[in-house]
């Protein structure tokens, strides 16, 4: 749904935004009002107050609600599934034993990081997260202390990988935008998103992060009693299935990139079913099959995993409500034309353009949530100075990561990922603020001091 004429000045809708997110705070920290509640409750609020027509309000809150649902609902159902799987044959102890053995204890989080780096190329943050659940809570079980010792690493790597390297939607969009080479992009991207998560999140998680103390709750994981150590799978059993919807949503990216290209034809059934089979949805069905019929059958009826994938979707029912309700919020600051009028306000701030990058998008970031929102905009109200200033392909994609890095930092109460971490690893709001928000700033700082230098070499 396209953002409305604004009703109010830019300052005005700030000022709104500020308060709804100061109140929504207040109900539920001081309050201890259910967060699916106050969200809920503040979405309707806010947009009555920002000049959304009252007769239009329903619709446009079930709007973004639904949105969001849509792009989340999916794939943490199916992410849970196949989490509980690994969990009760064994096959998540079995990553967690093989990870641990090669990278040893003192590296259990680094090995986490490294893992998840590699499978967040082509899976959006979360996919991937929802899948590496019973792998996190297995090592975190297995060693003790903190849940964000290793829930952090995982996640934040997720994150960079997401919020610059395409083909994930933002870093694509804003490269497109702006006229920055995908390809060097990509190149360039994953190279800065390792060292950015190196330092942003992994250092960080050691020094300081993962010393806050969060207990193990694996409850969206409950299930039976995994088999004894000879009855579980092999490693690269469990590999492959973790490997595949990796392989598949890999394939629909190369494809749809040579269709775009007119490398192939843009028309071909057989093309049509392998990009069909890659969308993110369609392979973790595929790869919940195989895991169902493969792994889960060898030791329970048939009956017994209909029990166990049913019960999987009992304890993310609040999950994916919160979220949906995330995204509500998120979508009506943004229906409001907050995102309009912050960008015309900011569009002569009168700094190098790099800066101004990176300024713009993090102001956009904090006002609506959506990271991906934020790049896009950013890169379109950029699009016309970049054009004036003709900087080198090199110097287009530190633009790039400027702005990716602005969208990065302070995810925070409208932002659906936000309660997405903070319900899997059973954190409250006041927590998830000292622990995600800091990480996600920390990372975005770090790609934004990466695109400086890269900025100042190209």
């Amino acid at each position: 749904m396209d953002p409305m004429t604004p009703v109010h000045g830019a300052g005005t809708l700030l000022v709104i935004a500020a308060l709804a997110v100061a109140v929504l705070l207040v109900l539920i920290i001081a309050l201890r009002m259910h967060a699916f509640v106050a969200l809920v409750l503040v979405s309707l609020a806010t947009a009555i107050v920002s000049g959304v027509p009252v007769a239009d309000v329903p619709a446009v809150a079930i709007g973004a609600f639904g949105s969001t649902l849509g792009a989340v609902a999916l794939l943490v159902g199916l992410g849970v599934m196949i989490g509980r799987i690994l969990e009760v044959t064994g096959g998540a102890q079995v990553l967690a034993d093989t990870l641990i053995s090669r990278f040893g204890e003192k590296r259990a989080p680094l090995a986490l990081g490294v893992a998840a780096l590699l499978f967040g190329l082509p899976i959006f943050f979360d996919a991937g997260l929802v899948v590496f659940l019973p792998i996190i809570f297995s090592v975190a079980k297995r060693f003790g202390g903190s849940v964000l010792m290793y829930a952090l690493p995982a996640a934040g790597a997720f994150a960079a990988m997401h919020a610059i390297v395409p083909p994930h939607p933002g870093p694509v969009t804003a490269a497109t935008e702006i006229g920055a080479s995908i390809g060097l992009t990509l190149v360039i991207g994953v190279v800065a998103a390792v060292v950015a998560w190196a330092v942003g999140v992994y250092a960080v998680t050691l020094g300081w992060l993962g010393r806050v103390h969060v207990p193990i709750d694996d409850s969206v994981l409950t299930g039976g009693r995994a088999p004894d150590e000879g009855d579980r799978p092999a490693f690269a059993h469990v590999l492959a299935i973790l490997l595949l919807p990796l392989v598949l949503i890999s394939l629909n990216t190369v494809l749809t990139t040579l269709r775009a290209n007119e490398t192939i034809a843009a028309e071909g059934g057989f093309v049509d079913a392998l990009v069909f089979i890659g969308q993110t949805p369609v392979a973790l069905l595929i790869a919940l099959l195989v895991a169902t019929y493969t792994l889960a059958v060898r030791h329970h009826s048939r009956a017994e995993v209909e029990d166990l994938l049913n019960d999987a979707l009992g304890p993310i029912c609040a999950i994916i409500l919160i979220t949906g309700a995330g995204g509500m919020f998120g979508g009506v600051l943004r229906y409001s034309g907050i995102g309009g009028a912050l960008s015309d306000s900011l569009a002569d701030l009168g700094l190098p353009l790099i800066i101004s990058a990176f300024v713009i998008a993090t102001i956009l970031r904090v006002a609506q949530g959506s990271a991906t929102v934020a790049l896009t905009t950013t890169a379109g109200l950029l699009s016309a100075a970049v054009v004036d200033a003709d900087p080198s392909s090199v110097q287009l994609v530190a633009l790039v990561l400027a702005i990716a890095a602005g969208a990065t930092v302070l995810s925070h109460v409208n932002d659906s990922g936000f309660w997405l971490v903070s319900r899997f690893f059973g954190m409250d709001v006041k927590t998830t603020l000292k622990t995600w928000t800091v990480m996600e700033t920390t990372l975005g700082v770090s790609i934004f001091v990466l695109a400086l230098g890269i900025w100042a070499v190209g």
